[in-house]
């Protein structure tokens, strides 16, 4: 059903230019009450945007990717959350990095600033070198705090969580979520693009940014430049994927929690933790909360909601106890990331929404 107040709000975010084009999935349990596409994927191609448009999801790689493969190790017994986790990665060894756990980064409770420019140092070593190099980089960074003092939102302990995940798993992160998570579930539009193997789906991508750095413009390949020096899989960045594949996801990972799937991927237990937080950690790992005030979530989600947002224009919020999920994806930074409309547009199509059907 195509709401004329949601479809109204959306065709004004187009011509306020808050982004060029969009994709947009309602859903309330395993039903999506809205599933609409907007405006261009490719301003320069005058490509239309479509249902089926894979995106950078940018940050979402943070709940949707990392955080899953980390709790897949620990449902099979292979880490714990709270030992730290230079017990798995001993090139930490001597370092401030070594006694910070998996549950810590999770939280963005490790310390670790919220940015670095690593790509700075790794674009003048051989591609091939450059991600084993990030390791070494995330050891000698400087930690802001000391760990589990105060919450830092970093995507450097994330960058540090994908290397505990591959060190454990024995390969590629990308390649372990595809066969313990993505393929049991039946999802083939949530993906990597590896770059060490030239190795691309095909799938129509939205463009992202004309990148200073780079020098061209960015479609079907990483826009953080720390993840694509890094090879395009990375812990913080480097997802891509479809409005559809990540509320399947999503909808398997309630499944799972609320005890209703036949086949279940994760145990109740460690999505509980993900969800709730764990004692003193009251923070679901990996996802984010609704601020009090101002939330991009608007004013109707309840306080059992978990999300996040990314730098590319995507984000997603799922209210737990309504089982209502809004997915919004956007390129908001194609071409020029400068465009930051997006922050005050979030709440009003969240508060839309729900207003509408009186969620």
């Amino acid at each position: 059903m195509k709401s004329h107040a949601i479809h109204d709000l959306m065709q004004q975010g187009l011509h306020e230019h808050v982004f060029p084009g969009a994709v947009l999935l309602v859903g309330n349990g395993d039903t999506r009450l809205f599933f609409e596409a907007y405006g261009k994927a490719n301003l320069f191609s005058d490509e239309p945007m479509t249902r089926d448009d894979v995106f950078d999801v940018a940050s979402l790689t943070k709940p949707l990717a990392t955080t899953l493969a980390v709790a897949r190790l620990v449902d099979q017994a292979r880490i714990s959350l709270d030992q730290p986790v230079g017990k798995w990665l001993p090139a930490l060894a001597g370092s401030d990095k070594a006694t910070i756990t998996a549950r810590q980064l999770l939280c963005h409770q490790s310390g670790f600033p919220a940015h670095h420019l690593f790509y700075m140092t790794l674009k003048s070593l051989p591609p091939l070198k450059r991600k084993a190099a990030v390791l070494d980089l995330l050891k000698h960074t400087p930690l802001a705090c000391r760990p589990g003092k105060t919450t830092l939102y970093s995507d450097l302990g994330f960058m540090l969580l994908c290397r505990l995940v591959e060190a454990v798993a024995g390969c590629p992160m990308h390649e372990f979520l595809k066969a313990e998570i993505y393929d049991p579930m039946g999802l083939t539009d949530l993906f990597f693009v590896d770059l060490t193997r030239d190795y691309r789906p095909r799938r129509p991508y939205a463009a992202t940014e004309l990148c200073p750095v780079r020098n061209r413009l960015l479609v079907g390949e990483v826009h953080d430049d720390n993840a694509w020096y890094a090879g395009g899989v990375d812990g913080h960045a480097g997802l891509f994927g479809t409005a559809e594949a990540v509320f399947r996801l999503l909808r398997c990972l309630v499944a799972d929690f609320r005890g209703r799937s036949s086949a279940s991927v994760f145990s109740k237990r460690i999505l509980s933790d993900i969800f709730n937080g764990e004692g003193r950690y009251s923070l679901p790992l990996g996802f984010d909360r609704p601020s009090v005030q101002k939330s991009s979530a608007g004013r109707y989600f309840s306080g059992n909601t978990v999300g996040h947002l990314g730098f590319t224009g995507v984000s997603v919020w799922l209210d737990l106890e309504k089982e209502v999920c809004i997915i919004l994806l956007t390129n908001r930074v194609h071409p020029f990331r400068w465009n930051t409309r997006l922050g005050q547009f979030r709440p009003l199509i969240h508060d839309r929404i729900m207003e509408h059907f009186e969620i």
